[in-house]
């Protein structure tokens, strides 16, 4: 049984790490177009919004490698890897705090009438 979990568990880590690759991935391809666009017109606010852009779509990768290392966290059976993935988690959990924290208080800005 134990075995069968595992080889449902395992996949299913990798696809969501997959996915934060692609994710990310289309953030930055979505990035840099929209960098390039702004480069042939005038760049006045432009970059804050490329940045809060790309800012969400690495947020959204974010969550699904944490995803990933809690699915690879459940099926680990050592001390050292369950440590190991925590620190990792702990790590990605932090970066999505204050990444969260920063398009709370510059998506707010954005919004506001000048």
């Amino acid at each position: 049984m134990e075995q069968l979990f595992k080889s449902v568990a395992l996949p299913i880590a990798l696809v969501a790490e997959a996915a934060a690759v692609l994710i990310v991935a289309y953030g930055v391809i979505e990035a840099l177009l929209k960098l390039l666009r702004a480069a042939r017109s005038n760049f006045r606010g432009v970059r804050k919004q490329i940045w809060l852009g790309l800012a969400v779509w690495l947020l959204l990768g974010l969550e699904f490698e944490l995803a990933a290392d809690i699915v690879r966290s459940v099926i680990s059976a050592d001390w050292p890897d369950i440590a190991r993935l925590g620190a990792i988690a702990a790590i990605r959990t932090f970066l999505n705090y204050f990444l969260e924290k920063d398009l709370e208080k510059y998506g707010d800005t954005e919004s506001r009438p000048a």
